[in-house]
């Protein structure tokens, strides 16, 4: 105030009667204040209110009862059949595609989704893919010991001609096999790669072999039908075997004899501690394993724990888990089934979790049967997990950042009906956490609610970097009946009559997948 005293009695003469002038200005100025204020509020609740694909706003609180049940769909459904001109795959192919999907289950099964675009895309016939007997799983199962190849096959005949190995074909009037030239795609190859670089030599040869065929293929392409069709494939096409379905069925109709229960992706493992640098709260000898583990698997990078922490960047202990879900007032009655690998740490680690939610299964725990034993760890094993999870009333994954796993069954969840998942903010909830280890656990669990109740439980939201289009493949896989956007509009309830009438345009059986490739 003694300032602006100064200031009127100095220029007094010159601006006279400022002083007055100032205060009503002032004035205005608090009064525009105000009202940006209260319209800003009003958007804000505008926004938070209005649900459907702009996000899921805020909830003011976490009602149980409706977490059980799938999330609020704003008028949308799952839908990848195309919904512009989508011819058959000609009679007459540019040659044969074959690749080779490396990584664990949920990383190959992205894999074999590119594939099958990658080969619409150049026109050429998929030979079956091939899954990697991966260093970390030590399992050949092979794609026809886990999925349904005759399915895939038959689901995908609109789109792809595919093949379950290299045929024999004629070239110069000679019947002679054909050998793949091998090419390494280039990571997050744009489509262009495939129409240019891929094709001449597909041309040339008659045959290429993508290896290695991970993240081969960029996620997010300006082309919807080209994204349904990965949605087909993910969703539709990719069935697991019989036996892996059946024995997923019996373990989700014995948890739920005793009524609703959710799946936990517990992420507290020794890859993925070690990928995330996460050493500290371990003793020496462990740090020693999970250091080693680092330095033998990953890029070296220097990280601090607990810069690492601080942001985010650590998987949740088991018992920061059950501290979240009690937060969120689910009680100790509540039944959990744990899709995990060995936990690092072990039982140390799981005991106040357990303590706290008692109610612990796992698909070993639950079901009996002679196929598990040997597959608890390998890819069989993760399917059933993958198939539990995805039928659960509720998905909890604990580090969805670099987990292929959590993050397809986020978007698989999201398909099948917008079926409720919560995915912990852990960067918001690390300064909490940090604090109640410090001693402050006053307001805690409120904290922790408070943090809850900002995120989004499994509705349609819009796909923001650096979340995947297999995480959420909304809008392009989604359609609303009645649409304000022409493009979101559902497609015809007879569209497989009209794909059925196109292929039989092509061939004169819609059954078949034969093929023959251009004579170079």
């Amino acid at each position: 105030m003694r300032r602006a005293g100064l200031y009127n009695r100095q220029h007094a003469k010159q601006v006279g009667g400022g002083a007055s002038v100032k205060a009503k200005v002032g004035k205005l100025l608090l009064a525009v204040v105000v009202l940006l204020i209260c319209t800003v509020s009003l958007l804000f609740t505008s926004a938070s209110t209005s649900g459907g694909a702009a996000g899921s706003g805020y909830r003011s609180e976490i009602n149980l009862e409706k977490l059980w049940r799938s999330a609020d769909s704003g008028g949308w459904r799952p839908s990848s059949a195309p919904r512009s001109d989508w011819p058959p795959p000609p009679s007459e192919t540019n040659g044969y595609l074959r690749v080779r999907c490396n990584g664990g289950l949920n990383q190959q099964r992205t894999a074999i989704c590119n594939a099958v675009l990658a080969a619409r895309i150049m026109n050429a016939t998929l030979v079956l893919p091939e899954l990697d007997a991966n260093s970390f799983w030590h399992d050949d199962s092979g794609f026809q010991g886990i999925y349904d190849v005759e399915h895939f096959i038959r689901s995908l005949r609109f789109d792809v001609k595919i093949v379950e190995k290299m045929p024999e074909i004629r070239k110069n009037g000679k019947t002679k096999k054909i050998k793949a030239v091998q090419l390494r795609p280039p990571r997050d190859a744009p489509i262009s790669w495939y129409t240019t670089d891929a094709l001449q030599k597909m041309k040339e040869h008659g045959a290429i072999y993508l290896t290695p065929f991970s993240h081969r293929l960029a996620e997010e392409i300006d082309n919807a039908e080209y994204q349904r069709l990965r949605c087909r494939v993910n969703y539709h096409a990719l069935i697991f075997k019989p036996n892996i379905m059946k024995l997923s069925q019996s373990i989700v109709d014995k948890l739920r004899t005793q009524g609703h229960f959710m799946s936990i992706h517990l992420r507290f493992e020794m890859d993925m501690l070690a990928f995330a640098g996460c050493f500290d709260i371990f003793n020496p000898k462990e740090q020693e394993i999970l250091k080693k583990y680092r330095n033998e698997n990953f890029a070296p990078k220097k990280l601090v724990y607990k810069e690492r922490r601080a942001i985010g960047k650590c998987p949740l202990t088991p018992e920061e888990v059950g501290l979240i879900l009690r937060a969120m007032e689910f009680n100790n009655s509540t039944r959990i089934y744990l899709a995990a690998g060995e936990l690092f740490g072990g039982e140390r680690f799981m005991k106040p979790f357990r303590a706290l939610f008692p109610h612990l299964e796992n698909h070993s725990s639950v079901e009996h049967s002679d196929e598990l034993p040997e597959n608890t760890q390998g890819l069989i094993g993760s399917a059933v997990d993958y198939m539990v999870c995805l039928l659960s009333d509720i998905f909890m994954p604990t580090y969805d950042g670099p987990s292929n796993f959590a993050n397809n069954l986020l978007g698989h969840r999201l398909y099948y009906g917008f079926r409720t998942t919560i995915r912990p903010d852990r960067k918001a909830l690390a300064p909490i956490f940090i604090d109640r280890e410090k001693g402050r656990k006053s307001g805690f669990e409120e904290a922790v609610r408070q943090v809850m109740l900002k995120t989004n439980l499994g509705g349609p939201h819009k796909r923001i970097s650096p979340e995947s289009f297999y995480t959420n493949s909304w809008p392009e896989c989604f359609c609303q009946t009645s649409p304000k956007n022409p493009a979101d509009k559902c497609p015809p309830d007879n569209v497989l009559e009209i794909l059925n009438s196109q292929l039989s345009q092509e061939n004169d059986d819609p059954e078949s997948n034969s093929t023959s490739v251009r004579e170079r």
